[in-house]
C-alpha cells in the first residue's frame, strides 16, 4: 500500500526549499479513532507529511536519481496546534545540508501561520540495486512511479520552473 499524505506541491526550488499542503478531511478513516469525538491528525502523520514533502524536494533536486528516500532521524520535534478536519496543513522544508547519502532538512507544518509541527529531519537516499543485487528493475519502476506521482502533485507551470532550474544548475 502506498500512503501519500501530500495533496499538492505549491512551490519548489530544487536544492533549496519546498512548500506543500495536506488537506485533512473526515474521509480519512483513522480520524474515527483519533480521537473519538475530537478528530485530529496524529502527530506521527504530521511528521510523515513533512518527511514526504522533504522527499519530493530531494527527488526534484536530484532528478529522481534515487528510488528510495526514507526517514533516518527526526530531531527537535515540537507539536503545536491541532489539525482538525476541514483544515489545511501547510508544509515547508528547507535544505539544511547533506553528508553522503544523508540529507538534513529544516521542516515545519503550519495552520494559518500557527505552528502545528516543527523539526529537523534526516533523510537517507539510495537505490535498491546498491544494497541488493538484481533489483535494478524495481529501482526503475519506483523511479517511474515517483515521476508520475510528482506530475499529479504539481501544476504544469511549477514543473516547467523546476525543470528550468535543474537545467540551469548543470
Amino acid at each position: 500500500m502506498r500512503f501519500t499524505l501530500i495533496d499538492r506541491i505549491t512551490a519548489l526550488e530544487p536544492g533549496k526549499r519546498i512548500e506543500a499542503v495536506k488537506n485533512l478531511t473526515m474521509a480519512e478513516e483513522y480520524l474515527a479513532e483519533h480521537f473519538p469525538g475530537f478528530p485530529v491528525l496524529p502527530g506521527v502523520l504530521m511528521l510523515e507529511a513533512v518527511t514526504q514533502a522533504g522527499a519530493w524536494l530531494v527527488r526534484a533536486t536530484e532528478d529522481f536519481r534515487h528510488s528510495v528516500i526514507i526517514l533516518k532521524e527526526a530531531k527537535a520535534v515540537k507539536y503545536g496546534h491541532f489539525v482538525t478536519p476541514g483544515k489545511q496543513l501547510r508544509l515547508n522544508c528547507e535544505w539544511a545540508g547533506e553528508n553522503g547519502s544523508l540529507v538534513t532538512l529544516k521542516a515545519k507544518g503550519e495552520l494559518s501561520g500557527a505552528s502545528s509541527v516543527s523539526c529537523r529531519v534526516v533523510l537517507e537516499r539510495f537505490n535498491l540495486e546498491d544494497r541488493h543485487l538484481g533489483y535494478a528493475e524495481q529501482d526503475k519502476r519506483l523511479k517511474e512511479w515517483h515521476k508520475q506521482l510528482f506530475e499529479r502533485l504539481t501544476h504544469p507551470d511549477l514543473r516547467k520552473k523546476v525543470t528550468a532550474a535543474a537545467l540551469g544548475g548543470l
